[in-house]
């Protein structure tokens, strides 16, 4: 997933079949001003702290303890621990669409950008966890924070679908449809084999295999041209995909400038 993907993504991966490393882990946020660091710090340390607890134990003396700063402080910058909890779902969500989009930039075809840009999501995934763990408990805290989070992936992620659609690289359909499908995939394999294994990486083969169910879901000519060795090594090549190898909650192309 990423956006500034329109560049044409689709057919195979890159010549080594592994995704290129993310240029940056996270957004850059320069010249920050005293406010605008404790701030970050406060996210960052309420990040860690709901990676720990669930959100009613998730105190505000926890998260102001973890940040270093006094609990007078909190409220000059957040009214609550609801409005502290929305923001680090916006936060992860811009994170995790710029990871993508960077992880995805430079693909040539909508097969390597989805490539890139799940390996991308996979590589976030491995250093948030509390991206799954916090978007997990929106559904019950903040559910109109959860339903913002996978529309804003979405919303970036149809555009470039669309496009290949119009190209015949991808099968006529409809791109909305197509992207949840996608999405639904990337965050399926990241829980199975990244959260509940808490490991650091997809294993190669799974990679491998994904890759494959997803050319075969873009239909087109991504789908006519490719052969399963194109997709997927012989055994003795493979190798397990590392998150800093690149890259989609899915997906490689939505926008993360909002």
């Amino acid at each position: 997933m990423s956006t500034e993907h329109r560049s044409r993504p689709g057919a195979m991966g890159p010549p080594d079949r592994r995704p290129k490393p993310p240029r940056t882990k996270d957004v850059a946020v320069p010249n920050e001003n005293k406010g605008a660091r404790t701030r970050r710090k406060l996210l960052e340390a309420a990040e860690k702290v709901l990676v720990t607890y669930d959100y009613h134990d998730a105190s505000i003396a926890k998260i102001t303890e973890a940040a270093g700063v006094a609990q007078g402080t909190f409220y000059l910058y957040f009214a609550s621990k609801k409005a502290i909890f929305d923001e680090v779902v916006a936060d992860l969500n811009r994170r995790v669409r710029h990871a993508m989009t960077e992880a995805a930039r430079g693909a040539t075809t909508r097969l390597e950008a989805e490539r890139l840009g799940f390996a991308g999501f996979f590589h976030f995934t491995t250093e948030h966890p509390a991206l799954y763990r916090v978007i997990r408990q929106a559904e019950f805290v903040s559910p109109g924070a959860l339903r913002s989070h996978y529309e804003k992936i979405a919303e970036g992620y149809v555009p470039p679908l669309h496009d290949a659609m119009e190209t015949g690289e991808v099968a006529s359909g409809d791109a909305m449809i197509l992207a949840w499908s996608l999405m639904a995939v990337g965050e399926a394999i990241g829980m199975r084999w990244i959260v509940w294994d808490e490991a650091k990486e997809v294993p190669g083969e799974v990679f491998e295999e994904m890759m494959s169910i997803i050319a075969r879901m873009l239909g087109g000519s991504t789908s006519a041209n490719i052969v399963d060795e194109e997709i997927r090594p012989s055994p003795r090549d493979r190798q397990k995909v590392r998150p800093n190898h690149g890259a989609a909650n899915g997906n490689a192309s939505p926008d993360a400038s909002s």
